[in-house]
């Protein structure tokens, strides 16, 4: 599927930051905010970021949710296996204070399911540049990689807003843009059957800033793979949660709409404990 980069706003959004952590001024010479026969006087540092250490990222995940994400669990009838696919897997990290993940799968009779959730705390080591600002562009970035559709007319004809150069991608308007696949059955030859509801797209309801991405594989003949992927940052906190599942019957796609809703029901979890 062939999407068209969505960069303006992020893209200014960068060149803003990266500008603010040069300590020049337009002569090349030193920025320098002491007054004259002040010398030596420093400039004081950033604000540091909210958050100081993260959350335990495979007991991040309630067993209920969990239970929804992955239906399979609850088919296992071993106990010892059940516990050890409710507790997950960490993902190999060197400071769990800056890094932390965990990774679920389970298959069931009707599918694979997979959930992987990262957490990482970002700090900036530029007096210039506060914790949060460093966040905001580590997440800017991870928008652009995401290469979300370009936003579009709606579906009731009005225009959406283009970003604007100095706000963050939280402030832009939903992606609309169509893809090439339906949300249910076999994959649709028009377009504009998704609707702009379930598109890849910024939200504005999470965190300070956030997105949501649904990709359906479409290579070789074994059954259609939904990865649904929900990002947010909030202060220097970026939380990614990744949500994938395969059926096992061939020809059957996974429900964008049920996948996403869950995925964002799980993000939503997650910004309130850290909100607490």
């Amino acid at each position: 599927m062939q999407r068209k980069a969505y960069v303006s706003g992020v893209a200014a959004l960068l060149a803003v930051l990266l500008a603010g952590c040069t300590g020049s001024t337009d002569d090349g010479g030193p920025a320098d905010n002491s007054n004259p026969g002040e010398a030596g006087t420093a400039t004081a540092a950033a604000e540091p970021g909210r958050y100081d250490s993260l959350p335990q990222a495979c007991g991040a995940v309630s067993r209920s949710t969990l239970d929804s994400l992955l239906p399979g669990i609850r088919e296992i009838t071993d106990e010892a296996r059940r516990e050890t696919a409710y507790a997950g897997e960490a993902t190999l990290t060197y400071d769990t204070d800056r890094k932390a993940g965990c990774r679920w799968k389970v298959e069931s009779a009707d599918a694979t399911d997979r959930l992987f959730v990262d957490f990482e705390r970002v700090v900036s080591y530029g007096t210039a540049v506060s914790d949060d600002s460093q966040a905001e562009g580590l997440f800017a970035e991870q928008v652009l990689a995401a290469d979300l559709p370009v936003p579009t007319a709606s579906e009731t004809g009005s225009p959406q807003a283009t970003p604007s150069t100095s706000a963050s991608p939280s402030a832009t308007v939903s992606p609309s843009a169509p893809t090439s696949t339906s949300t249910t059955g076999s994959p649709s030859p028009s377009a504009s059957t998704t609707p702009a509801d379930l598109q890849p797209r910024l939200l504005d309801d999470l965190g300070d800033e956030a997105f949501v991405d649904d990709v359906l594989s479409s290579s070789g003949s074994t059954a259609k793979q939904r990865t649904v992927t929900v990002a947010f940052r909030t202060s220097n906190v970026i939380v990614t949660i990744e949500y994938e599942e395969q059926p096992t019957t061939i020809g059957t796609v996974p429900d964008s709409k049920e996948m996403q809703d869950r995925a964002r029901k799980l993000a939503a979890q997650l910004a309130d404990s850290l909100a607490g």
